[in-house]
């Protein structure tokens, strides 16, 4: 019997193979001249992973290791061949459990519990087990079974977690991966083979370690290890709040919801944050030559409603402060620069109008009576409305913005008199022990809801806005985070639940057609684990109102 034939269009050009061809053996050619490791394709639109195989005619894209989406493919396939072989050198019997919590560097920090201790003799033995399974280039199988019999095989595994969690999916079928004996979920693709990673490090690191990993733009070097200690201080403060709460997963924060509702959860996270911010406010008085309190932070880490809160706080130590928003010091749109993409940059310096913001600081300072500008981002235009503003001696201004860190922006001001403050949307939920939810999803989340409802930009358009934020992030925020005084960690380990309500009804909106539709799948699937909860008991001053609605402040 003949074979079939089937048409494929591929880098402009239309080839011909045989029905069940595999996507691996169609891209084996193109891997040589492909500028980074193609891990993953497009079919027609949808991802697919290079084991399956070709079924009809298709147009086929490539993904490799320096897009996104691949290098999370890279990132998450690393830890499953480093669960592996934690394993096979530790023995299960004395391995409790292994967790992936949050970024280091360019890598995500592990903790580990049992009889095995992870210093730098046993990491260089898993290290090398690692380099051994890489070398193997063994395949990373994915077989689908049902839900039962998954909670079944956690339980067996003592993966109590994993158990935990699809008690709560709806889904009838569940995806795992195994490489050899040892089996896993995974939240996302996997990659072919072990090949793929041959880029990695261990290094010992506080109570564990991290797991170093390349970054995107170059996906074949390890880049020195530089480990942010503030950062991290903030995110492992988090952590432990949440395993006080018996929150660390978000199975453990469905059984709360289910069991007892979400008031008492909210109102303690929401006390806690409040409690952090008087102690901020009551530093900045204690140093008592503060008259700019600097807050900056990236995009959706709820940078608005913390001045306004902490402008509270500073009122009930005696201070009189004033918010001021360096968004409404954005030049017309006109004339925001462009990125390399040709995109309009709005997260870079230049987008800011810096040198009338120097100046209208500084006649404050001196006492002056100053016209402010409102930012108009419906119509893109700079705007004097009348407000006006004039500091008395005990007036300090709360001044917010993505490059208040940056010294650059208020190069005219006196730098004793500057109390820098950086904000991040820090998630303290993992999905369970293996998958970590990545803060750069709570934000985009919470972005994707604030823009509807707030500047009339859809779920589709702001997904395709994110990578160039992510762009203006890594250059103007994050190299100057670790100059801050203090940090403040704006996430709330509720947050997703109730988000899910606002965002499922935006995402669906996506088309299958639309290249963000990828995007808007990933994140449907991923709010599938959360049960949901209203918003109706959330505080009008919490930091999720500047995103659903609701607040009590201007935001």
């Amino acid at each position: 019997m003949e074979q079939k034939m089937v048409k494929v269009e591929i880098m402009g050009e239309t080839r011909e193979y045989p029905a069940g061809t595999t996507f691996a053996e169609i891209v084996e050619p193109y891997q040589k001249v492909s500028e980074a490791p193609v891990i993953l394709v497009t079919v027609n639109g949808k991802l697919k992973e290079l084991h399956k195989k070709l079924k009809h005619d298709s147009r086929i894209g490539f993904v490799t290791t320096k897009d996104n989406i691949g290098h999370q493919t890279y990132k998450r396939s690393a830890c499953m061949i480093l669960l592996k072989a934690i394993y096979d050198i530790a023995g299960k019997e004395h391995v409790d459990h292994v967790v992936v919590h949050y970024s280091v560097g360019s890598g995500y920090y592990f903790t580990m519990k049992g009889s095995k201790i992870p210093d730098q003799k046993f990491l260089d033995q898993v290290k090398a087990r690692m380099h051994e399974i890489v070398e193997a280039k063994l395949p990373i199988e994915k077989r689908t079974v049902s839900t039962d019999e998954a909670i079944a095989l956690f339980h067996k595994h003592r993966m109590y977690d994993k158990e935990q969690l699809f008690r709560y999916r709806r889904v009838s079928r569940v995806n795992l991966y195994r490489i050899g004996t040892f089996e896993d979920y995974f939240y996302g693709y996997m990659a072919n083979h072990t090949g793929y990673i041959r880029w990695f490090d261990l290094k010992p690191y506080d109570e564990g370690f991290v797991l170093e990993l390349p970054e995107r733009e170059k996906p074949e070097e390890i880049p020195p290890f530089a480990p942010e200690e503030k950062i991290f201080r903030v995110q492992k403060e988090s952590q432990e709040w949440v395993e006080k709460l018996n929150i660390s997963c978000v199975g453990d924060l469905n059984d709360r919801i289910t069991k007892e509702g979400i008031r008492n959860i909210l109102l303690v996270q929401e006390a806690l944050q409040e409690a952090k911010i008087s102690n901020i406010a009551r530093k900045i008085c204690e140093t008592g030559n503060k008259k700019f309190v600097m807050i900056a932070g990236p995009s959706s880490s709820g940078k608005t409603t913390f001045s306004h809160r902490l402008s509270i706080q500073l009122t009930a130590h005696g201070m009189k402060p004033h918010p001021i928003a360096v968004d409404n010091y954005f030049v017309n749109r006109e004339h925001t620069p462009l990125d390399k993409y040709g995109e309009k940059d709005y997260e870079c310096l230049e987008a800011i109008d810096v040198e009338q913001f120097n100046q209208d600081m500084l006649a404050l300072l001196r006492g002056d009576k100053v016209e402010l500008p409102v930012y108009n981002f419906k119509t893109g235009q700079r705007e004097y409305r009348g407000d006006f503003l004039q500091l008395g001696k005990g007036d300090v201004l709360v001044i917010e913005g993505i490059h208040c860190l940056n010294d650059k922006l208020s190069y005219a001001l006196p730098v004793e008199n500057k109390f820098k403050i950086y904000i991040s949307a820090l998630t303290q939920l993992n999905v369970d022990e293996h998958n970590r939810i990545p803060t750069t999803d709570g934000r985009l989340i919470r972005r994707i809801v604030r823009d509807a409802r707030t500047r009339g930009i859809s779920a589709k358009d702001t997904i395709a806005r994110w990578p160039s934020v992510r762009r203006g992030e890594e250059a103007n925020i994050f190299p100057f985070q670790e100059q801050a005084d203090v940090m403040f960690n704006s996430a709330l380990v509720y947050e997703l639940a109730c988000l899910k309500l606002y965002a499922e009804p935006l995402l669906f909106g996506i088309d299958k057609k639309e290249p963000e539709y990828i995007e808007a799948k990933r994140l449907l699937k991923f709010f599938d684990y959360f049960v949901a909860v209203p918003s109706e008991d959330v505080p009008h001053n919490s930091i999720l109102r500047e995103f659903v609605g609701g607040s009590c402040f201007d935001v």
